[in-house]
């Protein structure tokens, strides 16, 4: 294989991304320059057969279904009322709305399937309150950063419909995989907030933490019954096997809009927007997943992959070592790439590396959407942190100040689940 089409299309995809082009076509156009200089122009005639291999997949029609999921839920003003009831029951715990940031956001995740739709929707809610109460402002922001990062993470998650398509792999069984680790992760950023809401001045004198006047058992039950249905709907009917992901989904939208026009102000125009903002999403969705195929299409008929693989295994490296390595190369491409571009790109080439070395794919899709998640707090392309300073008006460096320690619990974390993979895998290994 001639090596260099390859290293000249990786600098080519380079020069793109600092040019300022966007990623689906950053990823697009040197994959088919790619194929072009080893194959000649004769590919432009399987072009049509690999676009509609890459959309004609029955795992990504959970997609759509789960961004107008979580749409119609922002929409509704359901996320507030479960803010407010957040906030009551967890009102005795040291950090106060520190800690209703983080549940509050991995709450959501259940529902929105996307970190970038958690961190908007529970900063919107979040910030005036903060604000009025006088917590600290950098630590609110991180919160909201730590928080926003479970989104992925959480299940349902679209980063991991994505690369179960690439993989051939068990959306169900990557869903539950990511329980235990969810879960963990949320606990470890709220043990962090814990100490230094005991430690420093990150939260308002107990004089002066007033908040809204205390619900009443009934007010409570009626602010979190609403998205406690929706996440029975969602992941109940998953994972006690009535339906797979893409009818759960759909069953979870129509329960929504019931949900929505009873407990909360979902109107026909506010669903008609949701419906806008879907198709403009899952379009930019799509679109990057279409130049994945292209590019992943130039690595396969090149024999890229393979060459690869090869390379990687002469270099010696041990299992963990591998994982090391492909940790490190993660957290780098973090602050170029958004996470969607970080999946679609790596995973086609690393496939056969992974097979090779024996991975086990489920595992790996958790390990790979932790590492993308610290991407997201990674500048200068960390976009959680892009979204908390667009809707703050924060400046860039409260920010990351204040992600920044929440960036270094997620990297303990990662390492914890690479020595202790059993996090991801006991529950999976329980289904039937």
């Amino acid at each position: 294989m001639n090596e260099l089409p390859l290293i000249l299309s990786l600098v080519l995809f380079l020069a793109l991304l600092v040019a300022g082009m966007k990623v689906p076509f950053a990823i697009a156009i040197p994959g088919m320059v790619y194929v072009a200089m080893t194959d000649g122009f004769g590919f432009l005639r399987s072009l049509g057969v690999v676009t509609w291999g890459s959309m004609n997949a029955y795992t990504l029609t959970a997609v759509p279904l789960f961004v107008l999921l979580a749409e119609i839920v922002l929409r509704s003003g359901l996320g507030l009322r479960m803010y407010r009831g957040l906030a009551q029951l967890l009102r005795l715990l040291p950090g106060g709305l520190l800690q209703v940031n983080i549940v509050g956001c991995g709450i959501f995740s259940a529902i929105s399937g996307s970190s970038i739709a958690t961190a908007a929707s529970v900063t919107g809610v979040s910030i005036p309150e903060l604000k009025r109460r006088g917590y600290d402002w950098r630590m609110s922001l991180g919160s909201l950063a730590a928080g926003g990062a479970l989104g992925n993470l959480i299940p349902p998650s679209i980063i991991m419909i994505i690369y179960a398509s690439f993989t051939d792999t068990s959306v169900s069984k990557l869903f539950i995989a990511s329980v235990i680790p969810g879960i963990v992760l949320m606990l470890m950023s709220m043990a962090y907030s814990v100490s230094r809401a005991r430690t420093g001045t990150i939260v308002p004198p107990a004089n002066a933490e007033t908040g809204p006047p205390k619900l009443s058992p009934g007010e409570l039950v009626a602010d979190l019954l609403p998205f406690s249905v929706l996440i029975l709907v969602t992941l109940g009917s998953i994972y006690a096997g009535i339906a797979p992901p893409t009818e759960a989904a759909a069953l979870a939208c129509v329960a929504a809009v019931v949900i929505g026009r009873i407990w909360g102000d979902l109107g026909v125009k506010d669903f008609n927007e949701a419906v806008v903002n879907t198709v403009e999403i899952v379009g930019n969705i799509l679109l990057i997943v279409l130049a994945a195929y292209l590019y992943s299409y130039a690595m396969s008929i090149s024999g890229a992959g393979k060459v690869i693989a090869t390379w990687i295994g002469s270099l010696g490296l041990g299992y963990t070592e591998f994982l090391i390595a492909l940790l490190i190369m993660y957290l780098v491409l973090g602050t170029f790439l958004d996470s969607m571009g970080m999946v679609i790109l790596t995973v086609p080439v690393l496939y056969p590396v992974l097979m090779a070395y024996g991975v086990d794919l489920i595992w790996f899709g958790v390990f790979l959407v932790v590492a993308v998640e610290i991407g997201l707090l990674t500048p200068p392309v960390g976009m959680i942190l892009f979204v908390i300073q667009g809707m703050t008006k924060a400046t860039a460096r409260d920010v990351f100040m204040g992600a920044l320690p929440f960036f270094f619990v997620m990297v303990v974390f990662i390492v914890l689940l690479l020595f202790l993979p059993e996090m991801a895998l006991w529950l999976p290994s329980q289904m039937r």
